[in-house]
């Protein structure tokens, strides 16, 4: 699912000629925290549900809860691809959006 919503940001991205995502977060200061904003906002619903599968998981399995790799496992399985991929997809779709209208070539 983070890999959904990285593509469609991606694309939407490129639809609107922004930036790549992780590029201007680590350079751009200035836009920095809008943007982190909007990636946690793609990727809080995934988080949730994440820990909720991971929750369910440890006390029908393990018998017991462990908060912390709870919510380290759902972090790695919704941020980080986001993160690494919405950048990536952001330039390859560049080479087939038109930034002004927004329909494929």
């Amino acid at each position: 699912m983070a890999v959904v919503a990285a593509i469609h940001d991606g694309v939407q991205d490129a639809r609107t000629g922004r930036s790549p995502y992780f590029w201007t977060v680590l350079s751009n200061p200035s836009e920095r925290a809008g943007r982190l904003r909007e990636g946690l906002l793609a990727t809080a619903r995934l988080v949730l549900i994440g820990l909720g599968m991971d929750v369910l998981y440890q006390w029908r399995v393990l018998d017991t809860f462990y908060p912390g790799e709870a919510l380290l496992v759902a972090l790695l399985l919704a941020v980080l691809p986001y993160l690494l991929l919405r950048g990536p997809v952001s330039r390859i779709a560049r080479r087939f959006v038109h930034p002004s209208s927004g329909s494929a070539r």
